[in-house]
């Protein structure tokens, strides 16, 4: 599914790095602790996430994910705007719920990473 797929299934406004819209991505992984982030996510995945911190970018980077999704209407700082921007992280804001969000995208394919 291409990122800006998720975009209007999540209906999220893009923060950054709209040109990377069209990547496709096959996982998302929902999490609040980095440190499970880092565990147990894939590459490639997209991250949703209600945690607003400059290290969710940085985890994200690691990684190599695409895509950071904050739900819940959670607006990130200009800092993390920026930081994503800079290293071609797309940032969205969704208002679903992170329970949703998964269930949105598990439904149109979107698997979690230890479903492959």
């Amino acid at each position: 599914m291409e990122l800006r797929e998720i975009a209007e299934l999540l209906k999220a406004r893009v923060l950054s790095s709209e040109q990377m819209l069209e990547t496709e991505v096959h996982n998302a992984f929902c999490c609040d602790m980095m440190s499970d982030v880092l565990a147990f996510a894939t590459n490639q995945s997209v991250l949703i996430t209600g945690l607003l911190n400059p290290q969710v970018v940085r985890t994200a980077m690691m990684l190599d994910m695409h895509c950071i999704v904050f739900i819940q209407g959670k607006e990130p700082t200009p800092e993390i705007v920026s930081l994503a921007e800079a290293n071609d992280i797309v940032v969205m804001v969704s208002d679903e719920s992170m329970f949703r969000a998964a269930g949105l995208l598990y439904d149109t394919g979107v698997l979690n990473t230890d479903e492959e």
